[in-house]
């Protein structure tokens, strides 16, 4: 059954503005149309904070409202005077709760490259070695996980940097090489601008977020328990 989800949508004025905004990234033609900034950047909050509240339906998510969420559009120009002001995009971050519950979401809307992710963009070393050891001996779980039939639908497969062969220490024949060699675990899904615009746009980026879960679970229960199931001290 799926959970009630405000029908916020994303505005074709919050496309419009991006779409002008990467043909004139200047800062004087951004504050000429400041106006159309804050009405865009309005509908974005309004946006994430029904997610949030939609996600929060099936997951417990730490970050608490858009504010929180949304990146700056602003680029950091501090160290890279010839990069571009602004970047012509609304893009958040939504993390889950710890220490019980790892990984993060992302969403990023943008005239012809919106698109959704999710997973575990850079592990410190500590939590790649722990799952490159239940890989090790347990890649079967993996394998069910990640060829789940609403995963694969909604998702795909795994996307992200992969060593060339197998690191340090693990068997270069191992029949989970490809798993073993990931350095990233991530899940990508792409949007059409017209896909973006419609009516259930949020819904279904809610329903994508639920599909993942299981695996998210999983990398959560690897990354808080030791060998035997007991929490990490």
């Amino acid at each position: 059954m799926d959970m009630p989800i405000a029908t916020t949508t994303v505005q074709p004025a919050t496309l419009a503005f991006l779409s002008s905004l990467a043909k004139h990234n200047e800062r004087e033609w951004f504050q000429a149309h400041r106006a159309q900034y804050e009405t865009a950047l309005a509908n974005m909050r309004a946006f994430t904070d029904a997610l949030i509240a939609g996600m929060n339906g099936h997951d417990r998510i730490a970050t608490a409202d858009a504010k929180e969420a949304l990146l700056r559009i602003y680029t950091d120009q501090r160290f890279h005077k010839d990069r571009p002001p602004f970047k012509p995009r609304f893009a958040g971050r939504m993390d889950r709760v710890k220490p019980d519950l790892r990984g993060g979401y992302y969403f990023h809307i943008q005239p012809g490259g919106s698109f959704i992710a999710c997973g575990f963009y850079g592990p410190e070393a500590e939590d790649l070695r722990r799952i490159r050891m239940i890989i090790l001996y347990d890649h079967g779980t993996w394998r069910k996980l990640l060829q789940a039939a609403a995963l694969r639908k909604t998702w795909g497969g795994l996307e992200g940097h992969q060593l060339k062969t197998a690191p340090r220490g693990f068997p270069k024949e191992h029949e989970a090489l490809d798993l073993l060699r990931r350095t990233q675990f991530i899940f990508r899904q792409s949007f059409t601008d017209q896909e973006v615009l419609a009516t259930g746009f949020l819904k279904e980026v809610n329903k994508s977020y639920q599909a993942i879960r299981p695996w998210m679970d999983h990398m959560s229960a690897v990354l808080t328990t030791d060998g035997n199931g007991d929490p990490l001290a």
